[in-house]
């Protein structure tokens, strides 16, 4: 048998590192999701490679009998829509409740919004898990550990509030999942823009 030469040889056995490239993430992304420093507290930039891109917010196509503003969450795809004109809508991605009956169905209205909000948890939330709830029975003021986040939007019907929210969340690369205790999170950046957009007034529409 004729030998390989010593340089074939050392070739075949390489045990070279291959080189992995980190995925590109579009610049425009990167500064929708960036490090917020206006804010009363400082707001920390995503790290969008832990964050499937479905779940950035986007414009997309959107076919519904809804008014433009009027707000619509798809709980079980995830997504919370904020419709425009011509058939379009703002797409953000939403955490949800981690239980069907944790989760608002039907119709409500944006009653009350707030900046940096105080959060209680509601005495259902205290009785099913005591040892996680019951430090903050008495509520927890806003700020960086605040699971509301930096922004809410209250559901209220016929003019009472239902105990759900939209708000921000200390757990952002939850979103996509179901986590919460019932209410509808969305990464502080997406929060904070939709605060922005949407009235107190509004329509929102959550399909369960």
């Amino acid at each position: 048998m004729i030998g390989l030469p010593a340089v074939a040889l050392a070739a075949c056995s390489s045990t070279r590192t291959p080189v992995v490239q980190e995925p590109q993430v579009d610049p425009y992304y990167l500064r929708m999701y960036g490090a917020i420093l206006g804010e009363k507290f400082p707001i920390a930039a995503m790290d969008l490679r832990r964050v499937d891109p479905r779940w950035w917010r986007q414009e997309v196509p959107y076919m519904t009998t809804e008014r433009p503003g009027t707000l619509v969450i798809d709980t079980p795809q995830h997504f919370l829509y904020l419709v425009l004109e011509g058939g379009r809508a703002l797409r953000y991605g939403i955490g949800v409740g981690k239980d069907e009956s944790l989760v608002f169905r039907g119709t409500a209205t944006i009653g009350r919004k707030a900046e940096w909000p105080r959060w209680t948890p509601t005495s259902s939330m205290v009785k099913r898990e005591p040892e996680r709830y019951g430090p903050y029975a008495g509520g927890m003021e806003g700020g960086p550990t605040n699971p509301l986040g930096p922004r809410a939007l209250y559901l209220y019907k016929n003019g009472r509030d239902t105990l759900f929210r939209l708000h921000g969340t200390t757990e952002p690369y939850t979103i996509g999942t179901n986590v919460s205790s019932g209410c509808i999170r969305l990464m502080n950046q997406d929060i904070i823009d939709l605060y922005a957009r949407v009235p107190t007034g509004s329509r929102v529409v959550v399909i369960n």
